[in-house]
């Protein structure tokens, strides 16, 4: 309560302060009116300063200014969005501090994201490349109630561009550093009175900026293409149907792993445990990568059909959506070209799904209403598979017991004469994984107009979620050690000589099941290798919302919402006949939404949250083993902070905003191998903004000039006790992780008076700012390898753009 008084007397503050401004900026009465930009944050087509969520919007035009391929490449410019898409195949999400950080398909995202209202599930399908955008809706706060299940922390709402009555046609090419080459074509083509089609299609490829010093190759190179395709055909006198199909592929390289440990001549190890004083400068760019068949790979395609139908003044909608994909992604996890540290991944996963809504709305009387229901059903396959040699474990066995066991046998059989060896082979383990999903909801959402000023809404949506998941892993697959080991002279030597020291070269290390012996599975089955567990549940939960927002004046609106969130239970993909309960958060919010004048905007809103039984994939060493292990952990979180966004046009042409966001996330309950965390910071920086200016310059017959300089800036992470295991908080001689981090970007280009062409130019990261994303210790705990990745260097380009 008492931070919500605080962020109640900012907010109020925050209105004096656009009061105090108001005079001096209706000064300006030359300034054009700011656009009203339309949402559907609420399932309704609003106006953004009628919505009384908090919402960031980004439009086409934005979109472009930025020179963005996907999201990720705008979320620096949206305090509080975080987006990983280091791996476009395994992105993640976070708003407002809260993500979900495991990459297994028996988990949900705590973000949900959705493109054109469709849910995109799996972070497999969750990174599109854009293609004929219309904007960007960033939700924040629990979105449980208007969006459903897996929307805890926000939803991202993407909006395409719908087949139109008018013929359109355009034309883009992009080029730029590193060879970068981006074409993309657009035509809308009316085909009667009735119908429209509307098709689009882009490839963007780009070398790597990352080369390894061994071999010359590139690393992070971009190779991907999209096509969408929607027919809209009007059946007079009030239905209308849009089909559309939309394809996605990449065929690209995986990321690259850039080892910060010393690397001694072989056949030296190094130092274990690694020690983060002794890590080298990764910004030299010294890569060694040795990743057999380095690649990650999506193929998606997906058919959506929207119908709406007018019953006299209520709308009906149904919404129908197919979509499946399979991804690879075969990674370098050991940042060496060494056999004897070589380690790498490949996660593999296919997925089909379908959805289908039936939603009423309209007006009835004071009451704007709507009111629906949903079934989503999901088949998620996923391995993951983990190739290594035999001398890699041979250095895990160095490492955490002082046995060499490989080379040891490799000493007896010379001795014996016998002309084998032990090392120098293939080693390769997997989990492999399947999940059956299912979840139906209801949900309805009426807004009542208690008075000319007064707005009240509420709205409850009960979900119901029903999953099966399975785990196999069977024994190592290593055929060239086996035709060895099963030799009967070799097997007679090192029986004779190891005793029980042979198993361990039969042994599995990163899949080890022995510590599950005897954990029950469903129908009798217990845990043991080579057999399949398999478990099963149901979640449901009801999410209801509540908003109160009042017009102080035609132009301002206050407002309080309660809304609460949920995330449905589910199992950790490699750590078997696991499960976990729902997630749920509890958010307040208040907030002013206002337009100063005809040229200036001002929203600002404070809020906190609970969230209860969130759950976190965490690296681990578990007790008796010397394999890290990724297992969940649970903990309950509050948070409490502000949104700031202000839009001025002070003079016609000129636009400038700043957007900001201060949180304060922490820890109400965390039990870790380090402690209770209770108290301690999530890890979220406090403050995070972004401000930017955009100028044209009408020249008449000449056309115009755009201009627009963007900054973003998020601020330094905040660590807690188990910050360092993870990677996110180090202090290096090179490099902090948590450090603050700072991008510039800025685009100049040039339109012809009737815009029909346009020249542009721009540079992303203008000062070349490159930061460690985190520390990955993946092998760090077994190799002594730990290894970072750098975010991208400057990059600049141009692009020819003609439209009719």
């Amino acid at each position: 309560m008492i931070r919500m008084n605080f962020c109640l007397k900012a907010t109020l503050a925050a209105g004096v302060a656009m009061a105090a401004l108001a005079p001096e900026l209706a000064r300006a009465q030359d300034a054009t009116s700011l656009d009203d930009v339309i949402v559907t944050a609420q399932r309704r087509e609003q106006s953004l300063q009628e919505v009384p969520i908090t919402v960031n919007v980004v439009t086409s035009r934005t979109l472009e200014a930025l020179a963005a391929d996907d999201i990720g490449d705008m979320a620096a410019f949206v305090p509080g969005l975080s987006v990983s898409n280091t791996s476009p195949t395994q992105a993640r999400y976070s708003i407002r501090g809260v993500a979900t950080s495991d990459f297994g398909v028996g988990t949900d995202p705590a973000v949900g994201v959705y493109v054109d209202g469709v849910y995109a599930a799996r972070s497999g399908a969750a990174l599109l490349a854009f293609s004929d955008v219309a904007r960007v809706e960033v939700l924040k706060g629990p979105q449980g109630t208007l969006f459903g299940r897996n929307s805890a922390a926000g939803a991202v709402s993407i909006t395409t561009n719908k087949p139109g009555d008018e013929f359109e046609a355009r034309l883009g090419l992009r080029l730029g550093e590193y060879d970068k080459r981006r074409l993309e074509g657009l035509i809308n083509l009316p085909i009667n009175d009735t119908m429209a089609l509307r098709v689009n299609a882009l490839v963007n490829q780009r070398d790597g900026w990352l080369i390894d010093s061994a071999t010359g190759e590139d690393y992070d190179r971009e190779d991907n293409w999209a096509a969408r395709a929607a027919l809209r055909w009007d059946l007079p006198p009030r239905t209308q149907a849009i089909l559309s199909w939309s394809h996605d592929e990449i065929d690209q390289d995986a990321r690259p792993a850039i080892g910060v440990a010393p690397i001694p001549a072989a056949p030296g190890l190094p130092a274990f445990p690694s020690d983060p004083a002794d890590y080298t400068n990764p910004f030299e760019k010294r890569v060694f990568n040795d990743v057999i068949d380095n690649h990650e790979a999506r193929r998606l395609d997906e058919g959506v059909l929207t119908i709406t139908h007018a019953f006299g003044d209520i709308d009906f909608t149904s919404l129908t959506s197919v979509r499946q994909f399979t991804t690879e992604n075969r990674e370098d996890e050991d940042g060496t070209n060494r056999p004897d540290l070589y380690f790498d991944t490949n996660n593999r996963e296919k997925n089909r799904s379908w959805y289908q809504e039936f939603r009423l709305a309209g007006e009835t009387g004071a009451f704007n209403w709507i009111a629906g229901a949903s079934y989503y059903s999901e088949n998620a396959k996923q391995r993951s598979d983990t190739y290594a040699t035999t001398d890699t474990i041979n250095t895990i066995l160095t490492n955490a017991a002082g046995m060499p066991l490989f080379s040891l046998a490799d000493m007896i059989l010379g001795m014996a004469g016998i002309p084998a060896s032990t090392l120098g082979h293939s080693w390769q383990e997997d989990m492999i994984n399947e999940g059956d999903f299912d979840a139906t909801a209801v949900f309805a959402d009426v807004i009542w107009a208690a008075s000319d000023r007064l707005n009240l809404t509420f709205g409850l949506r009960y979900t119901h979620d029903k999953k099966s998941f399975q785990w196999l892993n069977g024994r190592r697959f290593a055929p060239e050690l086996d035709a060895v080991l099963n030799d009967p002279m070799v097997d007679f030597v090192l029986s004779d000589n190891m005793g029980p020291g042979l198993d361990y070269l039969k042994a599995d290390y990163i899949f080890d099941l022995s510590p599950l012996a005897g954990v029950p599975c469903e129908n009798g089955v217990t845990v043991q290798e080579g057999v399949t567990c398999e478990l099963s549940d149901s979640w449901s939960d009801l999410s209801p919302r509540f908003v109160a927002d009042y017009h102080l004046t035609d132009d301002a609106m206050i407002f309080f919402s309660y809304a609460k969130g949920y995330k449905a239970g589910g199992f950790n993909s490699v750590e078997v006949a696991s499960r976990f309960d729902n997630e749920d958060v509890q958010n307040f919010e208040i907030g002013l939404k206002s337009d100063i004048g005809a040229n200036a905007r001002l929203n600002v809103s404070a809020f906190q949250y609970d969230y209860d039984g969130k759950q976190s994939i965490r690296l681990v060493t578990p007790s008796g083993s010397t394999v890290p292990q990724y297992l969940i952990e649970t903990s309950d979180d509050t948070a409490w902070g502000l949104d700031m966004q202000l839009d001025m046009e002070p003079v016609e042409g000129l636009n400038l905003f700043v957007n900001a966001q201060y949180i304060d996330a922490t820890y109400d309950r965390k039990m870790t191998d380090d402690g209770d965390l209770a108290g301690q910071p999530t890890g979220e920086p406090l403050w995070s903004a972004s401000a930017g200016v955009a100028y044209r310059h009408d020249m008449g017959a000449a056309g115009s000039l755009d201009m627009q300089l963007t900054h973003a800036y998020r601020g330094e992470g905040r660590c807690n006790t188990t910050s360092t295991g993870q990677g996110s908080c180090l202090q290096t001689p090179w490099f902090d992780p948590s450090e603050a981090q700072n991008r510039t970007d800025v685009r100049l280009y040039w339109r012809t008076a009737d815009e029909r062409y346009q020249l542009g130019a721009y540079v992303n990261n203008l000062f070349d700012n490159q930061y460690v994303t985190g520390v990955n210790n993946i092998t760090a705990t077994t190799l002594g390898t730990p290894f970072v990745n750098l975010t991208e260097p400057r990059m600049w380009g141009v692009d020819l753009t003609w439209t009719y």
